[in-house]
């Protein structure tokens, strides 16, 4: 049964505590060897922690265009229907993220601007295990392919077949994905980060994966740029009285069955909707075939917060900074400015957290762990790099050649001070 607090009768404290934080030390050193002989070993290492860790000696690492083409073939054509229309929510939502470049003329001929130009390489990871995440490959590669990255590699564990889920295959056909390699875990990140004989070496990471991709990810970061590092998921519900229990339940559920350190939060107005939501939580459990996983979450982080009112329910809401947050009310818009830290947020009560997982267009890769305090969603901006350019004629330099200096001797650097004189001396 879920944990019900009282915000009356509770100190705050108690209520924020999370209890699904991950502590890497017992893997740090595991990860560490590991990325080190990828760069010394290359492809032999890839190949031997494969079959180490997947069950499976392959041959080669690359995904074939053959092997892509009979999996896009296998799939029903329904599925690949719906993941055409998610594709095509995703890109027209992430089209109006695009930035452009800009120049500023000024006096004297002075030319100052900004260039928004593409990564070259990104590498996509894309998790295996125990769900095949096809939704993770349209949202992650189709910002990239939007902001002009010319070459997508995806790296995913294979089963012990051998073979990628042909769910994943189809959706990075349809994402315009154009490297495709079996290999997962922190050697999948250090092959993107150093380069193999077959993989080549990516300027950013993107993508969830377990503890050892975010440990693998955390140390490579500063070779490459990653995009976060991704802790379980999470949701949080704002709902009052008029919610329906049943939905809420099956919308906290939607998380739990993720993963075991998984998160489902409710924050309401109301005991009695607090307690039919428990009793209909652990009604639900029992028809999941991801029963035990998302048992262990509800048992072990979900909670049920019961505030005074609604607006106390944003005041937590802010301060626990979910990943995913619905707000289940009549008026949902009401509280929508009210809210500051949220990854996304899902509103109404028609509006449950898989619509924006799969189809709805923005993006799925959220910040976790409160970190929706300081950082965002996955964007087409994350694919993207900046830089500014100057120009000036001599005449321009002169008007503020004095202004140069007397900063420059305030700081003690005189070289910087004279590279500007020099240009004036007979």
């Amino acid at each position: 049964m879920m944990k019900i607090f009282d915000c009356k009768q509770v100190n705050r404290a108690t209520i924020f505590q999370r209890g699904n934080l991950e502590d890497t030390s017992a893997v740090d050193a595991a990860v560490a060897a590991i990325i080190a002989d990828v760069r010394e070993r290359g492809d032999a290492a890839v190949l031997d922690y494969t079959e180490k860790f997947d069950g499976v000696r392959l041959s080669a690492l690359a995904v074939t265009e053959d092997e892509i083409e009979e999996a896009y073939a296998s799939c029903e054509p329904f599925f690949i229907e719906s993941l055409e229309k998610a594709a095509e929510n995703i890109r027209a939502f992430h089209s109006r993220q695009v930035r452009n470049s800009f120049v500023i003329t000024g006096e004297n001929g002075t030319v100052l601007g900004q260039r928004v130009l593409p990564i070259e390489k990104a590498g996509l990871y894309v998790p295996g295990g125990t769900a095949s995440l096809a939704s993770s490959v349209l949202m992650n590669a189709i910002p990239a392919k939007i902001a002009g990255v010319s070459r997508i590699v995806l790296v995913t564990p294979p089963g012990r077949d051998g073979k990628i889920s042909a769910g994943v295959l189809a959706a990075a056909k349809i994402a315009g994905v154009t490297d495709i390699y079996k290999i997962g875990g922190a050697q999948a990140i250090a092959a993107l980060a150093y380069g193999t004989e077959s993989v080549p070496k990516v300027d950013k990471i993107v993508g969830p994966g377990n503890i050892y991709v975010s440990v693998a990810k955390r140390m490579v970061f500063g070779m490459v740029d990653i995009d976060m590092i991704a802790g379980p998921s999470e949701i949080l519900v704002l709902a009052d009285q008029t919610a329906n229990p049943v939905h809420v339940a099956a919308d906290l559920l939607s998380q739990a069955e993720h993963d075991r350190l998984a998160s489902s939060v409710l924050v309401c107005d109301s005991m009695e909707l607090a307690e039919k939501v428990a009793e209909e939580v652990e009604r639900q459990l029992k028809l999941l075939p991801r029963e035990e996983i998302a048992r262990a979450s509800i048992e072990a982080n979900g909670k049920i917060i019961v505030a005074a009112d609604l607006m106390e329910g944003v005041e937590i809401a802010n301060e626990i900074a979910p990943e995913h947050l619905e707000i289940c009310v009549d008026e949902p818009f009401v509280y929508l400015d009210a809210i500051k830290n949220a990854g996304s947020v899902f509103l109404g009560k028609n509006a449950p957290e898989a619509l924006g997982d799969y189809l709805a267009g923005p993006n799925h890769t959220l910040p976790t762990l409160g970190t929706a305090r300081f950082s965002s969603p996955l964007s087409v901006d994350e694919f993207v790099k900046r830089s500014s350019f100057i120009y000036y004629t001599k005449d321009a330099l002169a008007k503020v050649r004095d202004n140069i200096v007397e900063i420059a001797a305030h700081e003690k650097l005189d070289a910087h001070a004279r590279s500007v004189t020099i240009r004036f001396e007979e």
